[in-house]
């Protein structure tokens, strides 16, 4: 038996200066890219087999700097070396997919590219406005395709609020370009937007336009006007939920200082205006920052005696965003929805109700209506039935005003 240990197999000199020379790594690269032509199947071939003997870690920035920009982006170098990349293919979705792929079943066979990979396109980022611009709308469809198969995180476009792109309108017209002819062309409004809420850019994309175009009205207008409506739409829900959940937010502070509820009228009034937010949601807002300021008692028996304390308070400030009987509907919905949710407040319903119709927050024509057709499936039964009572009341009462003035005339 032969002892003597196995030596390992070496690279040859050449091969070595391959693997840890910069320049002959790229000439390695740019060299087996013209041996496969435009073959992408074999130039994702050529690839998988050269991870062996050349040093991808190392040099990963030059490896995509050649196959995305044809090493352009090379120190002192401002010109293609192959046109076996992706600015030089031809401008359409399909072959940026092929494109796709390629990079794909690199960083799949090679994982721990995938970081570099992500460095290299947000420097291709930042050099946007030194690109033709057929190679960015090369750039944007490629990068949209990755980004819609998970190849690409969505932080990447952090790149596009450099402040020299927005300033000269590329960042908001490349932005265009990756929405609409790639990603959401490749996923939906709903995916996008879930991709871009992982990594807190969803409401950040207004800083694609300067400062003083960062308005939901001018992002609107120029994506809708780019083919983009459903973009616009989200980012306009998106500003929307946001200024609700300032205004919840200030309005439960502004209640815990134990402001002047007509310091809170105005406010809530004018944000209302300034973000255009229906009184039918303010309603909700409104009461569920007033249920919010107390810690209740978990004692049904108790609760209520609590609740009426408190909201009997808070009236006068509910009164002020019930002013027609649409309004006063939604609170009694959003009552019962409370009611229903918080099971300690079942009984408390009633009671809620008839404080809130003596305090003029609430008329008999809305509770009539409510207990009529108008109310919801939570609770129904039990709040109906503790309602009985008070109908009737309200009916009669209504009979005899109705008789009276039928006697006066």
């Amino acid at each position: 038996m032969n002892n003597q240990k196995q030596q390992k197999p070496t690279l040859s000199g050449q091969d070595e200066k391959e693997r840890f020379d910069p320049t002959q790594f790229q000439d390695c690269i740019i060299q087996g890219l013209t041996e496969t032509g435009t073959d992408l199947e074999a130039v994702a071939k050529f690839l998988d087999a050269s991870g062996a003997k050349l040093d991808y870690r190392r040099y990963a920035e030059t490896l995509f700097d050649i196959l995305v920009a044809g090493g352009m982006l090379a120190p002192g170098d401002d010109k293609m070396r192959t046109h076996i990349c992706g600015f030089a293919a031809q401008e359409d979705l399909g072959t940026m997919q092929a494109f796709a792929q390629v990079f794909n079943k690199l960083i799949r066979r090679y994982k721990y590219l995938e970081k570099g990979f992500e460095d290299e396109v947000k420097k291709l980022l930042l050099f946007l406005k030194g690109f033709s611009e057929s190679e960015r709308n090369k750039l944007a469809m490629l990068t949209g395709v990755l980004l819609a198969n998970g190849t690409l995180n969505a932080s990447i476009l952090n790149s596009l609020y450099n402040e020299n792109l927005v300033k000269e309108g590329v960042s908001a017209a490349f932005a265009v370009k990756l929405f609409k002819k790639s990603w959401i062309n490749e996923k939906d409004i709903n995916a996008v937007s879930a991709s871009l809420r992982k990594v807190s850019m969803d409401n950040r994309l207004m800083e694609l336009f300067p400062a003083n175009k960062q308005s939901v009205e001018h992002f609107t207008k120029y994506f809708t006007e780019a083919g983009l409506k459903e973009l616009s739409e989200y980012v306009r829900n998106q500003q929307t939920i946001g200024a609700r959940k300032e205004l919840q937010k200030e309005l439960q502070e502004q209640m815990s200082r134990g402001d002047p509820f007509k310091d809170i009228i105005l406010y809530v009034k004018e944000e209302m205006k300034r973000n255009n937010i229906p009184e039918p949601v303010v309603i909700g807002i409104v009461w569920s920052s007033v249920m919010s300021t107390v810690e209740w008692n978990k004692k049904e028996e108790l609760v209520a005696e609590q609740a009426i304390k408190h909201l009997k308070q808070y009236s006068p400030l509910l009164a002020a965003f019930t002013t027609q009987g649409q309004f006063e509907l939604t609170l009694l919905l959003k009552i019962q929805e409370y009611c229903y949710d918080n099971i300690h407040f079942m009984k408390a319903f009633q009671k809620i109700v008839v404080l809130f119709y003596k305090a003029e927050v609430l008329s008999e024509e809305p509770i009539l209506k409510w207990y009529k057709d108008a109310h919801v499936a939570k609770g129904k039964s039990v709040f109906l039935e503790q309602m009985k009572k008070f109908v009737e009341w309200l009916k009669n009462a209504e009979e005899e005003s109705e008789s009276e003035a039928e006697e006066r005339d």
